[in-house]
């Protein structure tokens, strides 16, 4: 593993966030922060939630370890393609005729007159779901040659369709906009789908995907334990994966119950609290993943080793400066990104609020995502499942805890503290003397440093702001 595939995966990334401030910028200004923004981003949850499970770990971490072992690869991807889209393309027919009661589910404190609006909307969404899961499937295939690029910069196709959406619409009335926005989701996602296959071509994968669609019926048999392998492994890693993802869906759930415009608060700290996150972590973790279950598979542990202590205290490093600039310029953040047009002023603090308390678990997060490799490449999946299943725990009980005396960033706060709890199970999952091994190097000070710098800065900053206004 390079460093440059981390700081390519990055840069991908940073492009597609980028743009997608953009999006939040002009929907914040145009929809504000209201009951149709809020019907908007509850559709919009359940295939993002997947999206993020599927595209930031969950699928690749159970995928890749049984197609590297596997010797008839190309049978075997193609069998996962086909059982994978064939039961995502019921799924959302499901959703299409059972509109009504899933929108209750996504968001139970709704009216009646509220999930009438939304329903025919979260129907429209899910189908990004089944393009998404394609785009996945390439990805993985791509990160097995390591090209990662590919990836991190085509999730920006998806923010530039809804930003054409919302420039297109924008004097439209808001009912009619969200309509507008969730059409240009699923353009996205197609967008998305022709880029990975343009790929795929040109790097030479298209023979594989055929050679597996001519041999499926003779060697079916053949992949049966590859595939028993695979399914064994993907749900355990589905859970283990999604943690800060089922947070957000949760905090989104009990919001529901909150007062007009507590969804959207959440939204947009939570779109803050992504960025960092997957500026570094998930893009290290995506990039580092190949090498490890490579290294693993090889039985080469010490090289492993080196490879992750690499990149943990750059990460480390890099998250906690984050942390520290997020939480000392939380409002002027959210100021200067969303307070303009139909988002207020009181938007504007109740966001703030909302995103300190989600930076409070930036740090572990991230890290659990760094130490969650090791799992996953020595096929632990399961035992990285019953850590999340106890992180969501916490969090649950927290939730409940907190919302009724902090509102929305009681929601928040309660998603940090399952953070810590995921980071403390999975360095002890792992292993001490592995942990220490990792973390054993002379950049430790560096890192310390580095964060230390950031804050004074970043302290100075916001003085010289306060003295200004």
């Amino acid at each position: 593993m390079r460093l440059r595939s981390v700081f390519t995966t990055s840069a991908g990334i940073l492009t597609s966030r980028i743009f997608g401030f953009v999006r939040d910028l002009l929907m914040a200004s145009i929809l504000g922060a209201n009951i149709f923004s809020d019907i908007f981003f509850v559709a919009f949850k359940l295939p993002n939630l997947f999206r993020r499970i599927f595209a930031e770990g969950a699928f690749v971490q159970s995928f890749m370890p049984t197609f590297i072992a596997s010797r008839h690869r190309s049978v075997f991807a193609v069998a996962i393609l086909i059982r994978f889209f064939l039961f995502l393309i019921a799924a959302s027919l499901l959703v299409t005729l059972f509109s009504e009661p899933v929108t209750r589910l996504i968001a139970i404190g709704f009216d009646q007159q509220t999930i009438d609006m939304a329903a025919p909307l979260v129907a429209i969404n899910f189908y990004y779901l089944d393009l998404i899961f394609l785009v996945t499937f390439l990805s993985a295939l791509l990160q097995y040659r390591e090209h990662f690029a590919t990836t991190a910069f085509g999730t920006t196709l998806l923010n530039i369709s809804m930003i054409t959406a919302l420039v297109l619409f924008r004097h439209e009335e808001p009912s009619y906009l969200v309509y507008a926005l969730s059409f240009a989701v699923l353009a996205g996602g197609v967008l998305q789908l022709l880029l990975h296959l343009w790929m795929i071509r040109k790097k030479g994968l298209d023979r594989l995907l055929v050679g597996g669609f001519v041999y499926m019926r003779r060697k079916k048999e053949v992949v049966k334990e590859d595939i028993d392998r695979f399914s064994r492994a993907f749900f355990p890693s589905v859970l283990g994966n999604s943690t800060a993802q089922i947070s957000s869906f949760i905090d989104t759930w009990l919001a529901s119950f909150l007062v007009s415009g507590s969804i959207s608060y959440l939204f947009y700290a939570n779109r803050l609290f992504q960025l960092p996150l997957a500026l570094f972590a998930i893009a290290a973790s995506t990039a580092l993943f190949p090498t490890i279950s490579k290294l693993l598979k090889q039985e080469k542990i010490d090289k492993a080793k080196k490879e992750t202590r690499k990149v943990f205290w750059l990460l480390f490093a890099l998250l906690g400066g984050a942390s520290a600039v997020a939480v000392i310029l939380s409002e002027e953040i959210v100021k200067l990104l969303f307070e303009r047009g139909a988002f207020t002023v009181n938007d504007t603090e109740n966001t703030s609020m909302v995103l300190v308390m989600y930076i409070a678990g930036l740090l572990p997060f991230g890290m659990a995502k760094l130490f969650s490799l090791w799992l996953y490449a020595s096929h632990r999946q399961r035992e990285a499942a019953g850590i999340a299943a106890r992180s969501l725990g916490v969090n649950i009980l927290f939730s409940i805890l907190l919302i009724a005396p902090m509102a929305a960033p009681g929601l928040a706060l309660a998603s940090s503290i399952s953070g810590w709890v995921l980071l403390w199970l999975t360095m002890k999952a792992v292993g001490r003397e592995l942990v220490f091994d990792i973390m054993h190097a002379k950049y430790a000070t560096y890192a310390l440093v580095f964060i230390a710098g950031v804050t004074a800065i970043t302290w100075t900053v916001k003085v010289m702001i306060d003295g200004y206004i």
